[in-house]
C-alpha cells in the first residue's frame, strides 16, 4: 500500500516534526540505554574489588593461611562467610600462593583449585572483570592477600552475580522509557500547536500554492506601474520594486532592503510621508522633479506597505489649465477691448475724422507690436518668449505689468528649455498672485513683475521680483517646502507644489533657488542653473 504524503503545507510539517521528534527521542533513549550496561558492570565489578580489599585487610586473615590447612570449619572460611553475608557479594574466596581455595560458597569446593586463573592477584595486581566460574558469570574484583611482612601470600577473589547486575539494568528501562515517552508526548503536543499556528498564518494552503503566490506576488510587484515601498515594525526597509526606485531616484544596484528609510531617502516631505510622519490619503510629494501621490496601509506584523503613484504629467495639465483659463480670460477681456477699439475707429471714420482714424490704429498696433518685439529680441529662446508674451496679457488682465529686465539677455542655446519654462512659469504665476495681493493706489506704485534672465558662460541665472507683499524671514525657507502655502487650493489640485519643484530641477541642474527681500518692498526669487546654457565653441565659459 502507497502511503501518501499530505498535500497542506501545516499537515507536512506536523508530520516531520512528529518524525524528528520521535527519532530523537528512540535515539536519546539508545544512547542513553546503551553505556547503561557496561556502567553498571563496572559499578559492579568495583564494588567487588571494594569488598574483596576490605576482606584483605582483615586481620588474621594472612596468619590463618599460614597456620591452617583447609577446611569448612576454618578462620578463612568463616571470615569470608560473615563478609559475604554482610555485603550481600555472590562468594568470598581466599586462595593461597598455589591458588587452593581456603573458602567457598560450596563447602565442597574448599581444598580445591580455583577455576580462573588468579595469577595477577598473586603477581601483587589487582584485578577487575567479568567472568565465568563455577558459580557462573559474575562481576569479579580479585586482590593480593599479603603477611605482615608485605608478602604475597594468597590472594581474596569477591564474585557479584551477573543476574543481579542484569536485574538493575532491566529495572531501569521502564523508568528511561517513561522519560521517553513523556518527551515525546511534549514533542509532540508542540508540534501540534506549531502545525495549528502554521495553518492560522499560511491559511491553509498547499505548499505549491505558496510557491505559485509567490511567484505571481513578484511578477505584480515589478510589473506593476505604481511604486510599492514595504516597511517593517522597526522602519527598516523590506521590500522596494521597480516602480519604486524610479519614482525615488534609487539606484537598481543599491543595497536597500534590510536599511532604516532614513538612510535610503534624503531628509524631506517624501521620506516623512512614506515613513509615516505625516497623516492622511492621497498624500502629494516631489521627488527629483516628479510629482507623487503616497498612501499608506499598516500591516499584520506591525509593518508598512506604502504605494507611489506619478502624477507629474497631471500636475503639468493641471498648471496648464490655470494658464489656459488665465489666457482664455486674458482674451476675452482683449476681445472686448478690441470692440470697443473698433467702436472708436468706426466712429471716427463716420465722423469723417480720417486722419485721427489712422493715427489711433497705428498706436494700438504700435502698442502691442513693441510688446512682443521687446520679448523676443531679448530672449532669444521661443518657448520661453512665447510664455512670457502669453503672461503678460494675463499680467494685463489683472492689471499689473510683466516686465522684462534691461539686463535680461537668452540666448537661443538652452539645453532643456522645459525645465526653464517650469521654473520661469511657477516663479511668474507667485509673483502675479502676490502683486496682485497687494492694494496700493498711490501714483507710481502699481502692481508688477519683472523678469530677468541672463546667461554666464553655460549657467543661467532667472531673476523674478514683484512689489507684492513679500515673504518674512522666517518663512524664507519654507516657501520652498513641499505642501507649504498661504492660498486656498483650486478645487482640482492641491497648493504648495510650485516652489518645491522650482528648487527641486535647480537642485538636479547642482544650483540653488532662494528668495530675498526686494528694496522698497516686495520678494526677489533668485534661481542658478548650471549647465543649463550649451556652449559653443570659441565662446568662454
Amino acid at each position: 500500500m502507497r502511503i501518501r504524503w499530505p498535500r497542506r503545507v501545516f499537515a507536512q510539517v506536523l508530520l516531520v516534526q512528529l518524525l524528528i521528534t520521535t527519532g530523537v527521542t528512540v535515539l536519546a533513549a539508545g544512547l542513553f540505554l546503551a553505556p547503561l550496561s557496561d556502567q553498571l558492570d563496572t559499578q559492579a565489578a568495583r564494588r567487588a574489588l571494594a569488598i574483596a580489599q576490605t576482606t584483605a585487610a582483615r586481620p588474621g586473615i594472612a596468619h590463618a593461611l599460614l597456620t591452617t590447612r583447609p577446611s569448612v570449619d576454618g578462620p578463612a572460611q568463616d571470615a569470608a562467610e560473615r563478609v559475604r553475608l554482610a555485603t550481600g557479594a555472590s562468594y568470598v574466596v581466599i586462595v593461597d600462593a598455589h591458588g587452593i581455595r581456603y573458602s567457598h560458597t560450596t563447602p565442597a569446593e574448599i581444598g580445591r583449585r580455583v577455576s580462573t586463573d588468579p595469577g595477577e592477584a598473586l603477581a601483587g595486581h589487582e584485578w577487575t572483570g567479568i567472568d565465568r566460574g563455577t558459580l557462573g558469570r559474575s562481576a569479579r574484583g580479585k586482590v593480593p592477600l599479603r603477611d605482615s611482612a608485605g608478602a604475597v601470600v594468597g590472594a581474596v577473589s569477591v564474585g557479584i552475580a551477573y543476574d543481579s547486575v542484569r536485574a538493575l539494568l532491566l529495572h531501569a528501562v521502564p523508568g528511561i522509557l517513561e522519560y521517553a515517552g513523556a518527551a515525546l508526548g511534549v514533542g509532540a503536543l508542540a508540534a501540534l500547536v506549531a502545525s495549528r499556528r502554521l495553518r492560522r498564518r499560511t491559511h491553509g494552503i498547499e505548499l505549491s500554492e505558496i510557491s505559485a503566490l509567490l511567484d505571481e506576488r513578484e511578477a505584480m510587484l515589478h510589473g506593476i506601474r505604481e511604486g510599492v515601498v514595504a516597511l517593517d515594525r522597526r522602519g527598516l526597509v523590506r521590500l522596494v520594486n521597480d516602480e519604486a526606485q524610479r519614482l525615488l531616484g534609487l539606484s537598481p544596484d543599491a543595497r536597500v532592503t534590510g536599511r532604516p528609510l532614513d538612510e535610503v531617502l534624503p531628509p524631506g516631505r517624501t521620506t516623512d510621508v512614506l515613513a509615516g510622519r505625516v497623516a492622511g490619503t492621497d498624500l502629494l510629494t516631489v521627488c527629483g522633479g516628479r510629482v507623487l501621490v503616497a498612501n499608506r496601509m499598516d500591516t499584520a506584523d506591525g509593518g508598512t506597505v506604502a504605494t507611489l503613484r506619478d502624477r507629474t504629467e497631471l500636475e503639468q495639465l493641471g498648471r496648464e489649465l490655470d494658464g489656459t483659463r488665465g489666457l482664455t480670460e486674458a482674451l476675452r477681456a482683449q476681445d472686448h477691448e478690441h470692440a470697443n477699439r473698433l467702436h472708436t475707429i468706426v466712429g471716427l471714420l463716420e465722423l469723417g475724422l480720417h486722419e485721427e482714424a489712422a493715427e489711433f490704429v497705428a498706436e494700438v498696433a504700435c502698442a502691442h507690436r513693441a510688446t512682443a518685439e521687446q520679448v523676443t529680441e531679448r530672449v532669444r529662446e521661443p518657448l520661453v518668449s512665447a510664455l512670457l508674451v502669453g503672461k503678460s496679457a494675463i499680467a494685463a488682465e489683472r492689471g499689473a505689468a510683466l516686465r522684462i529686465s534691461p539686463a535680461t539677455d537668452l540666448p537661443d542655446r538652452v539645453v532643456d528649455p522645459r525645465d526653464l519654462v517650469t521654473v520661469l512659469g511657477n516663479l511668474v504665476d507667485n509673483a502675479l498672485d502676490a502683486a496682485g495681493a497687494r492694494v496700493r493706489r498711490e501714483a507710481g506704485d502699481a502692481p508688477f513683475v519683472e523678469v530677468e534672465l541672463r546667461a554666464e558662460g553655460a549657467t543661467l541665472w532667472l531673476r523674478v521680483s514683484d512689489n507684492g507683499p513679500g515673504v518674512p524671514a522666517a518663512a524664507r525657507d519654507l516657501v520652498f517646502t513641499d505642501g507649504w502655502s498661504t492660498k486656498e487650493p483650486p478645487p482640482h489640485r492641491r497648493r504648495g507644489l510650485g516652489l518645491a519643484l522650482v528648487r527641486r530641477l535647480a537642485e538636479r541642474y547642482g544650483g540653488t533657488a532662494e528668495v530675498t527681500c526686494r528694496e522698497g518692498g516686495g520678494a526677489v526669487f533668485t534661481v542658478e542653473l548650471p549647465e543649463a546654457l550649451r556652449v559653443l565653441e570659441g565662446v568662454n565659459r
